[in-house]
């Protein structure tokens, strides 16, 4: 193998990230004709497996300790790494945990920073000690100094890992992009099916509501999905309203909230769906009045920033995009969304009923945010240039 891609992630899966490693790796593979590409695994899906030149393993110990987990797949790493030693150009990794493993060898290392285990571990795992947690930041500043390249989605993530001390020539934004998807059809056809790559036209989901708004995404609490659900409480007067929650993560994670749509008395007026297809999300998406992206504002979206798919991914559907007023967002979205304050549900009410009230306004400013996402083409292009570079 000439390249190599790891990431502690889930691959496939129904999450953002999946899609985004889908992209990279592709690049990657493209340009050195195949390569290893090392990922999690679990539920279902092989340990290993072949297409055309790519190799693909799975690292699925299933161990309940986080850092206890990270650990042992990143011994994993090492040892898929060991046979290609000899071959190996490039490796591109995504995380601490396949950074650490791969450096000090004759190949570079570009290592793609879409969150600091260091600021995100404290949300994902309240319980962690502070002296793990300061483990964990000294292991990302080792990466990241002698990692050849750095990549990052947004500038407000470049600047969190400038201001490390990482030196800031190195450091590239190649940011998350969607591709644009064409209004909802009432059936596929097949002149639909070859409009071309260009606007991928997407089917109204079955069982859609008439008139919904739409959430996309994970659960986390940093998410902000209470917030949504305290704000669409205050939209009780639009009896014919929906909320839609398209979570990328099963049932059981979801039952907290569920049980505070019960208490708000809105439960009857939400659909839920869970880990759905990439593809399918992108109808929910196209045929939504509203797409809201309630993010908190915590260290983990303020610190290091964010650079959300679900945002680019609804103004690539055409969709008005409400969201929170923090830097990342502000930088994806410019003008073209309704930006509030985050952590108000009164506020995020306020916003979606300005945009339900005055659909084409709401539309022109949905078509202005169409125009301005950067495609996977165009990001891929810009990973490409810092392959050339390192």
């Amino acid at each position: 193998m000439r390249a190599a891609y790891f990431a502690f992630d889930r691959f496939p899966s129904s999450k953002g990230s999946a899609v985004h490693i889908g992209q990279m790796a592709a690049e990657l593979f493209d340009r050195f004709g195949g390569g290893l590409l090392g990922v999690l695994g679990g539920g279902g899906l092989p340990r290993y497996q072949r297409e055309g030149d790519i190799e693909i393993a799975r690292f699925d110990e299933q161990i309940p300790n986080l850092i206890d987990r990270a650990e042992a797949y990143s011994h994993w790493v090492a040892r898929h790494l060991a046979p290609h030693l000899e071959t190996l150009e490039l490796v591109h990794v995504r995380d601490p945990w396949s950074a650490l493993p791969v450096l000090g060898h004759r190949h570079k290392v570009v290592y793609e920073v879409n969150g600091l285990p260091s600021i995100e571990l404290p949300h994902t795992w309240p319980q962690a000690a502070p002296a793990t947690v300061a483990k964990v930041r000294r292991l990302e500043e080792h990466c990241l100094e002698h990692a050849d390249a750095v990549v990052v989605p947004s500038s407000v993530i470049g600047n969190a890992i400038r201001k490390m001390g990482i030196n800031p020539e190195k450091v590239f934004l190649v940011p998350n992009a969607a591709d644009p998807v064409a209004p909802p059809q009432p059936t596929a056809t097949a002149s639909t099916a070859t409009a071309g790559a260009s606007s991928v036209p997407r089917a109204r989901p079955p069982g859609a509501p008439e008139h919904y708004i739409i959430y996309v995404g994970a659960l986390q609490r940093w998410q902000g999905v209470d917030v949504l659900l305290r704000a669409f409480a205050r939209l009780a007067d639009l009896t014919d309203l929906r909320l839609v929650i398209c979570s990328s993560v099963p049932e059981r994670r979801a039952k907290p909230l569920q049980r505070l749509a019960d208490r708000l008395g809105v439960a009857e007026r939400i659909m839920w769906r869970f880990t759905l297809p990439h593809d399918e999300v992108a109808g929910w998406l196209a045929g939504a009045a509203v797409s809201a992206a309630p993010l908190t504002a915590c260290p983990r979206n303020l610190d290091q920033g964010c650079a959300p798919l679900k945002i680019l991914e609804s103004m690539a559907a055409g969709t008005p995009v409400v969201a929170s007023d923090l830097p990342a967002v502000r930088e994806i979205l410019g003008e073209d969304g309704r930006l509030v304050a985050p952590d108000r549900p009164a506020e995020l009410a306020r916003a979606i009923r300005i945009l339900l009230e005055y659909p084409g306004q709401a539309r022109a400013m949905a078509a202005r945010a169409k125009g301005r996402v950067p495609t996977w083409a165009d990001s891929r292009a810009k990973l490409a240039e810092v392959y050339s570079r390192v």
